[in-house]
C-alpha cells in the first residue's frame, strides 16, 4: 500500500477494505470474526462500513485474523534498527533541551547576516 499523498480516511479505507477482503478470503462471515475475536457483531460490521472502532478492538480483530505479527510492522520496534546496533549509546529516556539549543533558538537574524 502505497501511503505518500494519501489522506488519513483514505487509508483507513484501505485498511478497513483490506480486513473486509482477508475476512472472506478466510471463509468468515462477519458473525464468526466477531465471535473468534470477541467484539459484538455490529463492531465488525461497523469497521468494514468505514466507521470508527476502539483501538483495543482493531488488534482484537486482527489477531482474530491471524494478522497480529503484521502489528510490529506498523510501528517497528526501535531497538532493531541497523543504527542502533552500530552505535555504542544507551537507550533514551528522556530528551531535554540544552542551554545551547535554547540560545540558538533565541537568537534572531536577518537572513543576510552570517
Amino acid at each position: 500500500m502505497d501511503l505518500n499523498g494519501k489522506f488519513e480516511e483514505e487509508i483507513f479505507k484501505d485498511i478497513t477494505e483490506r480486513v473486509r477482503q482477508y475476512r472472506i478470503s478466510s471463509g468468515m462471515t462477519q458473525a464468526d470474526l466477531a465471535d473468534k475475536a470477541f467484539v459484538a457483531p455490529g463492531t465488525v460490521a461497523r469497521f468494514e462500513r468505514g466507521k470508527d472502532i476502539s483501538l483495543l478492538n482493531f488488534i482484537k480483530i486482527l489477531k482474530a485474523l491471524g494478522l497480529e505479527n503484521n502489528m510490529d510492522l506498523l510501528v517497528p520496534d526501535h531497538t532493531k534498527r541497523p543504527s542502533y546496533y552500530v552505535s555504542d549509546r544507551k537507550e533514551k529516556q528522556r530528551v531535554r533541551k540544552t542551554k545551547a539549543d535554547e540560545k540558538n533558538e533565541n537568537t534572531w537574524k536577518w537572513g543576510d547576516e552570517e
